[in-house]
């Protein structure tokens, strides 16, 4: 089982907005999600700098980033983007970060 974790930024004021939106998530994308091999994924909110953490377990080498070409995720980036800092194509700007430690 590998970790992945990424921040993404959340635009100032949509806080509120951000957490409505996954607390309805569609059950469409949850259920692509896992079926992905994506299981345990929180995302966390430092609120002094709108920075998104966002850790998940994955039983493969994908990721929930790496499902950009189904169009259900595309529909999802597309809602989202209003809210956060996205690329061009609407994805969602993010950094990998890299594991530097890990106590089981």
């Amino acid at each position: 089982m590998n970790r992945t974790a990424f921040k993404m930024k959340l635009k100032p004021g949509c806080e509120a907005e951000y957490k409505k939106r996954h607390d309805e998530i569609w059950p469409e994308l949850a259920e692509l999600i896992k079926d992905s091999g994506v299981s345990e994924y929180s995302i966390f909110l430092d609120r002094e700098t709108n920075i998104l953490f966002a850790v998940q377990k994955q039983s493969g080498n994908q990721s929930s980033q790496d499902l950009g070409t189904n169009p259900v995720v595309r529909k999802w980036w597309d809602y989202m983007s209003d809210i956060m800092e996205v690329n061009p194509d609407n994805s969602p700007v993010t950094v990998s970060l890299p594991e530097v430690f890990y106590l089981d």
